[in-house]
């Protein structure tokens, strides 16, 4: 049965039409990743959106943290599962299986993180994450002291807020926007 095979619902401008600055970013992630992100794609709609969400991504996932890109990643799956966010759980999902460097440990990020073997500072840091998406209103002072309690510092638990409410954000675009994931990620890091 053929799947969608759009990037997202709303027309983009043509790849070949855009701002030189853009282009060379594509050529980037095609010499790293070997494709370009539908995600980034669907951020040409307004070049200025595009810079500030790359750059935004950028320093929020490869910058220096306490957390590792590993755990960033798993938050943004956790996030991702509990929105039920098509376009991050395979994109995020496959980021968390080459991470790993375990396909299992990927999709257990996917479908149920709680089953996953995860020492206690991943948990709660998961945990958290997933209050914050599914009940944001509830976090309080005793959700930030249960990452202080398994060593998270203020800088950390910043990071961790900062990460899930970026994704959160991410994922009502691509829910908005029906966005699709690059058939790629399907096969990659199995």
């Amino acid at each position: 049965m053929p799947q969608p095979e759009h990037i997202v619902r709303i027309d983009l401008p043509d790849p070949e039409g855009l701002d030189d600055d853009i282009k060379t970013y594509f050529a980037k992630c095609r010499d790293k990743l070997g494709l370009v992100p539908y995600v980034l794609r669907a951020y040409t709609g307004n070049p200025a959106k595009f810079r500030a969400f790359t750059g935004f991504y950028n320093e929020l996932m490869l910058s220096e943290s306490g957390l590792s890109k590993l755990e960033r990643e798993m938050i943004a799956v956790v996030v991702s599962s509990a929105n039920r966010c098509y376009y991050c759980l395979v994109a995020h999902g496959q980021a968390v299986r080459q991470l790993s460097g375990d396909p299992q440990f990927g999709e257990m990020m996917v479908m149920n993180y709680r089953i996953a073997e995860l020492d206690r500072r991943q948990r709660a840091m998961l945990d958290y994450a997933w209050k914050l998406t599914t009940d944001p209103h509830g976090i309080d002072e005793q959700d930030r002291q249960a990452l202080r309690t398994v060593g998270f510092s203020d800088a950390d638990i910043f990071d961790i807020t900062d990460t899930a409410a970026f994704f959160n954000y991410t994922n009502r675009m691509a829910h908005g926007l029906d966005m699709m994931p690059n058939p790629d990620y399907h096969a990659m890091d199995r």
